[in-house]
C-alpha cells in the first residue's frame, strides 16, 4: 500500500515568518496548507455516517425483537391462564357428574318423581 505523505502548499504572504509570539509573526515561519484533508474528512464523515446507520439499524432490529418476545410472553401467560381456568372447571364438572351419579340421588327421584318403590323381599325357590 502506498504512503499517504499529505502535499503542502506554502502561503505566499506569509512563508518568511519564522515563528508566531504574542500575536506578532515574525521571520523564518513557514505556515502549510495539507491538501487532500477535506477528501479524508469526507471519507471520514461517510464512514461515521454509514457506522451510525448500520448500528442505529442493528438498535431497531433488537428492539422490535425484544418487543415481539414481550407479546409472544404475553400470549403465553394469556394461554396457560386460559387452561388453568378450563382445568378448574373440568375438574367442576367431573365432581357434579359424580354427584349426579350416585345411587342415594338416583333411587330418591325414582321414589319421589316416578312414585317406584323398592321391592319386598321375594324369595325364589325351584
Amino acid at each position: 500500500m502506498p504512503s499517504r505523505t499529505p502535499k503542502t502548499k506554502s502561503l505566499n504572504n506569509i512563508s518568511n515568518y519564522s515563528s508566531i509570539s504574542e500575536g506578532k509573526i515574525t521571520e523564518g515561519a513557514r505556515f502549510t496548507l495539507i491538501q487532500g484533508r477535506p477528501k479524508l474528512d469526507r471519507m471520514l464523515r461517510s464512514r461515521c455516517r454509514l457506522a451510525f446507520v448500520i448500528i442505529s439499524i442493528l438498535a431497531m432490529l433488537v428492539v422490535i425483537r425484544s418487543g415481539i418476545s414481550a407479546s409472544r410472553g404475553y400470549a403465553l401467560v394469556e394461554t396457560q391462564n386460559q387452561a388453568q381456568q378450563l382445568e378448574l372447571e373440568n375438574e367442576r364438572l367431573k365432581i357434579e357428574i359424580a354427584k349426579l351419579k350416585s345411587p342415594q340421588r338416583i333411587k330418591q327421584i325414582a321414589e319421589d318423581e316416578l312414585g317406584m318403590g323398592v321391592p319386598n323381599k321375594m324369595y325364589f325357590s325351584h
